[in-house]
């Protein structure tokens, strides 16, 4: 790699450090089209990095400050662990054999997809 890419990396890394603290969003919203975009790396590759990215414990010290001030569920966060757990197994297998071309297309998609949703419907499932 080299030095005006790994420039690039720590500038993803620091940028999405912050909106994950600030807003509470997946590095995966700013960290992935990144890759793809700047570094050219594959939809696959994007991902793959990123996951690895968040084993360990990357949000720690953000979610310190939200429990900090009582805003934190223990119960919630406890279940969808379990729940990414086994569904980031199956997503991974899977993931990696759609087409490049076809992902990208999901991922987008999918992007679109909240965007529009918090733009415009904003109603929670009560």
């Amino acid at each position: 790699m080299e030095t005006h890419q790994i420039f690039f990396v720590i500038i993803i890394g620091i940028v999405a450090g912050v909106l994950s603290g600030l807003l509470g969003i997946g590095g995966a919203v700013l960290i992935i089209p990144a890759l793809v975009l700047l570094l050219g790396f594959s939809q696959q590759t994007a991902q793959g990095t990123t996951l690895l990215m968040m084993v360990p414990p990357i949000g720690a010290l953000a979610a310190w400050q939200y429990y900090k001030e009582g805003t934190v569920d223990f119960k919630v966060a406890g279940i969808l662990a379990v729940g990414f757990l086994v569904g980031g197994y199956f997503g991974g297998k899977f993931a990696n054999q759609i087409p490049q071309a076809t992902l990208k297309k999901i991922f987008a998609i999918l992007l679109l997809a909240i965007s529009l949703k918090m733009l415009f419907l904003d109603k929670a499932l009560k």
